[in-house]
This record gives structure tokens, C-alpha cells and sequence, in this order.
């Protein structure tokens, strides 16, 4: 259990320091996480969606297509909460960029 955390986080860090530089690629690879529970994270459709939402606009097709299939399952308050999330996180990195 502890391993799995350490994975989890591990990932987390890694992949979070990747997105805040704009590596579209790390956004697609943590919309995955989230949406599978991968390396011990919990599935959380909302961040997942908030990823892939941030890859898809960046220009990632596969993303697209990932964010649509989980908006499927997802309610309209449930996508607007990951749309206001990605618009949050966009913000925090610009504020960060240009402290």
C-alpha cells in the first residue's frame, strides 16, 4: 500500500512539473490516470476530464477523443466543474510563470 502511494505521488510530481511547463503530453498522461486509477491514484472523472480537456485544446486528437468518452458519463455540472478547474489551472501556471 505504502509503495502504491509512492508511485502515486511520485507520478503526481513528475507529471504535474511536466504540465506546468506545457508538456501537452503530461496532461494526456494524467487525464489517464485519473480516468483508469493508475499507479495507486483514484479514479476521479472530473480531474481526468480537466486534463484531457487541456491536452485536447493544445491540439492532442487522442486527447479529444478521451475527453468525449468519459464526458458521456459524466453530468453537465460534473463537466463544467472540470472546465472550471482547467481554467483555474491555467491561471495558477500563468501567475506562477510570471512571478
Amino acid at each position: 500500500m505504502a509503495n502504491s502511494m509512492k508511485s502515486a505521488n511520485f507520478l503526481l510530481e513528475t507529471k504535474l512539473a511536466d504540465a506546468a511547463n506545457g508538456d501537452i503530453a503530461a496532461y494526456f498522461d494524467l487525464g489517464v490516470a485519473y480516468s483508469t486509477g493508475t499507479d495507486g491514484l483514484t479514479m476521479d472523472m472530473i480531474e481526468a476530464h480537466k486534463w484531457f480537456n487541456l491536452a485536447a485544446v493544445n491540439g492532442h486528437d487522442e486527447a479529444q477523443n478521451c475527453r468525449a468518452e468519459i464526458a458521456d458519463e459524466m453530468t453537465a455540472r460534473e463537466i463544467a466543474e472540470a472546465q472550471r478547474q482547467a481554467r483555474a489551472w491555467l491561471g495558477q501556471v500563468r501567475q506562477q510563470r510570471a512571478a
